[in-house]
């Protein structure tokens, strides 16, 4: 063999060597940041040059979602790549150290459970809330490493981290000491800090081997609290957004350490680096912003799980580049799971696709038919298919349809002008839906704390004369004026699976019968209004 031929094969082989080397996965997530609130989002009184190092070496992706608008669920649907409603995890858990269904079932695999058979070794820094029974742990769920609380939020200074236990409700859960995989340790710096400093040490711990990191950052995540490094970068900001600010400055300043390690190790070539939110900011709570979005964390509209969404690959990714179609948050575990020839379990398939040839051009197709919401107790259901967007209601309101290439701010009902986009998207819903289970367990929402918190909003909403809900309306699902025992009897048992309540038909039915005051067998909204002051 000449030495052109020799050389060919050589050169043939080191492809070939290329091409099957396993990637590492870095995936950085924040908690409740708004769209509009990094650099690479057009943000311009929060610098975050570092986080924006990540779009400017990659992929912005315009249309990223989370799978859910709430924390838990979102996270559920990422760390399985699957759509937390298909496996009963739709509200965000109680925190409940005793309830081993109180999370992610254990049939379920996680980024770690499907990385470990082909060499990888797994960490996770920072939240992690899908889980706080000790079978739910992030070490019984295959990670290697665990630094960070099981709750779904903290307090960030180490003088506020005072129970030494995990705490036995959600608010004590705040105040716990950080965990370093079992056990419990003293924190001295900003919690933020802390997190950045562990992903940094797990990096250099597993610089030899293929690795997949979570950087899972509870902020800007509530309680709001900075310290004066980062309050100080802000002199011309004020009150909540000075303090949201320093917050999201701290989640930078991390990222920089982070992929300073990756530059330093010279394993950025190597390393698939994701940044993005758990969620839409809660605008008002945190001071965030979601720009033109509308909407906020929790709810259906752009703004609740519409999230920054930045991807690098160096070599395989083109730099500074934009993806407008819609992509999701489930797609990474595809993504890095395909890369690493990762066997599939058959019978929960992914909802993720491969990301890498979509972002790189090799591919030019809409990387997923649709994108879905349903939120099982705001009863409502949202289908995004190319760019139009569905949002239908369980109580029987009109569908609404918007045209977000045309109408980002989902301003224009457009749905009586497009009668067969409703039925197209709604078709793609009514197939998706018989996948999907209802919740697995009661959520954050129905503990007391939380119940009390609600009739403490609705007392002020009536002092302020804030319009209540309308029950009628909700009952009276063919607007026709009146309300039938059939309505009645499906909306009332709907209600009490989504609040877990117990009840009966034959329950239902004498309730209807005592507000049925003229025996008609219909309930007008007089009769309705009259049996609920009796």
């Amino acid at each position: 063999m000449g030495s052109k031929g020799l050389l060919s094969l050589l050169l043939m082989g080191g492809a070939t060597a290329m091409a099957s080397v396993k990637p590492n996965m870095v995936v950085i997530m924040c908690d409740d940041l708004g769209y509009a609130d990094v650099g690479f989002n057009g943000c311009k009184d929060i610098p975050t040059p570092n986080i924006d190092r990540i779009a400017e070496n990659g992929v912005r992706c315009t249309s990223g979602y989370a799978p859910y608008s709430v924390c838990g669920p979102s996270r559920a649907g990422f760390i399985t790549g699957r759509y937390g409603q298909r496996f009963g995890f739709e509200r965000n858990p109680q925190h409940r150290v005793d309830d081993p269904n109180m999370g992610v079932p254990r049939s379920e695999r996680m980024f770690a459970e499907v990385l470990k058979p082909v060499g990888y070794t797994s960490g996770i820094v920072g939240k992690w809330h899908l889980g706080a029974h000790e079978t739910l742990h992030p070490l019984a769920r295959s990670f290697d490493f665990f630094y960070g609380h099981l709750g779904g939020g903290h307090r960030y200074l180490p003088e506020d981290l005072t129970i030494k236990g995990h705490g036995k409700n959600e608010e004590e859960s705040y105040r716990t000491k950080i965990l370093r995989n079992h056990e419990m340790v003293e924190t001295q710096n900003y919690l933020t800090d802390e997190f950045s400093d562990a992903a940094v040490e797990f990096v250099e711990m597993t610089k030899d081997k293929p690795f997949f990191l979570f950087l899972s950052y509870n902020a800007p995540h509530l309680p709001l609290q900075a310290t004066e490094k980062y309050l100080s970068r802000f002199p011309n900001l004020k009150g909540k957004r000075k303090v949201y600010a320093a917050m999201v400055s701290a989640v930078d300043d991390g990222v920089g350490l982070l992929l300073n390690k990756l530059d330093e190790l010279e394993l950025m070539d190597d390393t698939i680096v994701v940044f993005l939110s758990d969620n839409g900011g809660p605008e008002p709570k945190n001071a965030s912003d979601n720009g033109a979005l509308r909407g906020a964390k929790g709810d259906s509209w752009e703004g609740g799980f519409r999230v920054p969404y930045a991807v690098q690959w160096k070599g395989r990714l083109p730099a500074g580049t934009e993806y407008h179609k819609p992509v999701s948050s489930l797609d990474i575990l595809a993504t890095i799971a395909e890369l690493a020839d990762a066997p599939k379990d058959p019978k929960r398939p992914l909802d993720g696709i491969n990301l890498i040839p979509y972002l790189s051009g090799k591919k030019t197709g809409m990387p997923h038919e649709a994108i879905y919401l349903r939120k099982f107790d705001g009863q409502k259901y949202t289908v995004r298919c190319g760019d139009f967007k569905l949002h239908t209601q369980w109580d029987g309101d009109s569908p609404q349809l918007y045209n977000l290439e045309e109408d980002i701010g989902e301003q224009t009902n457009i749905a009586d002008q497009h009668p067969e986009k409703v039925q197209q998207l709604e078709q793609l819903r009514k197939q998706w839906n018989t996948g999907l289970v209802e919740p697995r367990f009661l959520g954050l929402i129905h503990t007391p704390e939380w119940q009390a918190k609600i009739k403490k909003q609705q007392a002020a909403r009536k002092k302020n004369g804030t319009k209540e809900w309308d029950w009628f309306a909700a009952l009276d699902r063919d607007k026709d004026g009146l309300v039938t025992e059939e309505e009645w009897i499906g909306r009332a048992m709907m209600e009490a699976k989504r609040k877990g309540r117990d009840t009966t038909l034959e329950k239902q039915k004498e309730f209807f019968s005592g507000r049925d005051l003229d025996g008609s067998g219909t309930i007008t909204r007089e009769e309705l209004e009259e049996s609920t002051k009796k």
